[in-house]
């Protein structure tokens, strides 16, 4: 029986047998995902991260297999209905994570799917926050938690603490402004 993400509820267990269902589980949440929201998600390596962002871009009418783990890019822009941009931190520290500027990110009319956000050193107000545990073989059980709010822009600041100087056009590669380092953050 597929979920249903309306309703009372604000949170759903779900239990996959396989990258397919992963796939599918997400799709059915893209569905109702609106421009701005962003979608946190946690697991262990190999859980299957990636496969549900490709059910996300698949749900937001982009191509599933243009998705690949953004491990060595950080960032990941994909084209769809509803764009998608796909964030992997597993390389990173808190602190680095925090000279992303992962803020204008989430300023872009799509979704910002964002894998190993227990590096996120603020996570943020309004995400939607999916879990994701190994069952055993290909079995995973999902938890998808929805805030009580609405999405929210991510907020982190440069390394002391000042604003990004660092602005990105619609899901566009950074431009520095006049006085910031004019180097890419990706």
């Amino acid at each position: 029986m597929p979920p249903r993400w309306g309703g009372r509820s604000r949170r759903r267990s779900i239990r996959s047998h396989g990258e397919a269902e992963t796939a599918r589980i997400a799709r059915e949440l893209a569905a109702g995902l609106a421009p701005g929201s962003i979608v946190l998600l946690f697991g262990e390596l190999g859980v299957g991260k990636t496969a549900f962002v490709r059910g996300l871009l698949e749900g937001a009418g982009g191509a599933p297999e243009d998705v690949s783990s953004p491990t060595f890019t950080l960032i990941q822009q994909y084209a769809a209905r509803l764009p998608v941009a796909h964030v992997d931190l597993y390389r990173l520290s808190p602190a680095e994570v925090d000279d992303l500027g992962l803020d204008e990110l989430a300023s872009v009319s799509g979704i910002v799917a964002i894998e190993w956000a227990d590096r996120l050193p603020r996570p943020p107000g309004g995400a939607i926050r999916v879990h994701i545990e190994d069952g055993g073989g290909d079995t995973r059980e999902i938890r998808v938690e929805h805030p009580d709010a609405s999405p929210a822009g991510l907020a982190p600041q440069g390394a002391h603490g000042a604003p990004r100087r660092e602005r990105r056009g619609a899901m566009g590669p950074p431009q520095a402004d006049a006085g910031g380092s004019g180097r890419s953050p990706v």
